[in-house]
């Protein structure tokens, strides 16, 4: 992958007919984690960890901050936090490709200074099966 934007990593959530862009952020991260599954025992060569291959829970981890596009994206969003509503979200990586599948709201923040505008921050959490779609 060669430099890109970081503009261009764009946060989208599913309106019910097709993916919408949410909001003017200003920073970004997606995060892929997978845990492992430790099957050490005292027959371990050299006591050495061994690991259980395709063990292991797997998640995705979303943040940003910046500016909400308009009202009905910030309501949009406010309303699937409270709700803790799981919603369909896709992340853009410019040339690389798109992470598509359900994520909760699990963190969303307001700030703002007194001769500037109103910041949100926003974490995600996958809450199923993740789809990778390659540029």
């Amino acid at each position: 992958m060669v430099a890109q934007k970081g503009k261009d990593l764009l946060l989208k959530v599913f309106n019910g007919t097709t993916f919408e862009t949410v909001a003017g952020l200003r920073s970004k991260r997606l995060a892929f984690n997978a845990e492992t599954v430790d099957v050490t025992d005292a027959e371990s060569v050299g006591r050495w960890r061994e690991l259980l291959g395709g063990a292991g829970v797997q998640r995705a981890s979303v943040s940003g901050a910046g500016i909400f596009k308009d009202a009905a994206s910030d309501q949009l969003v406010r309303n699937a936090f409270f709700n803790a509503a799981i919603l369909g979200w896709q992340i853009v990586i410019p040339g690389f490709g798109s992470v598509t599948g359900p994520f909760q709201a699990s963190a969303l923040e307001y700030s703002g200074q007194h001769n500037g505008e109103v910041m949100f921050e926003l974490a995600l959490e996958s809450a199923g099966a993740i789809s990778f779609e390659a540029l």
